[in-house]
């Protein structure tokens, strides 16, 4: 029995859309950005502003990134939106990475065993920015 697969591009664009959404509400609910939010936190006004507008690009720039690679297949736009995605993973790792920081967990197992939606959100982040687009095999 052979059972057709999806192509690779829709089949992680699948992936895509939920982690997209939880940056995107993670990002919109910390508007409007004031010093005041920063403050509860910790963090200085400069960085709560990076968070909150990084969350929201990087969530737009993985679904976006992913809409042009299915589209374009090669190319410089392809090219482009390769590297979106992958710099919307990185940043995502980024912003993740911070908030397990500030939880300052007593070691790296808790927060592997304790706390996985944000280990969860890093390795999908992890996962776009290694690995960019997917292409189209013949």
């Amino acid at each position: 029995m052979n059972i057709p697969k999806l192509p690779a591009p829709f089949a992680t664009f699948l992936l895509r859309i939920p982690l997209s959404v939880m940056f995107f509400q993670q990002g919109y609910s910390k508007f409007p950005v004031t010093e005041a939010n920063a403050e509860v936190f910790g963090l200085p006004y400069i960085v709560w502003w990076f968070v909150a507008y990084g969350e929201l690009g990087s969530a737009v720039g993985l679904i976006v990134g992913g809409i042009f690679g299915i589209i374009f297949t090669n190319g410089i736009i392809s090219n482009l939106a390769d590297l979106l995605t992958r710099f919307s993973g990185i940043t995502m790792t980024c912003v993740v990475t911070g908030v397990i920081w500030l939880m300052m967990p007593n070691s790296l197992l808790d927060v592997i065993t304790r706390d996985y939606l944000h280990v969860s959100l890093y390795v999908g982040g992890l996962y776009f920015a290694l690995r960019g687009n997917s292409k189209y095999s013949a």
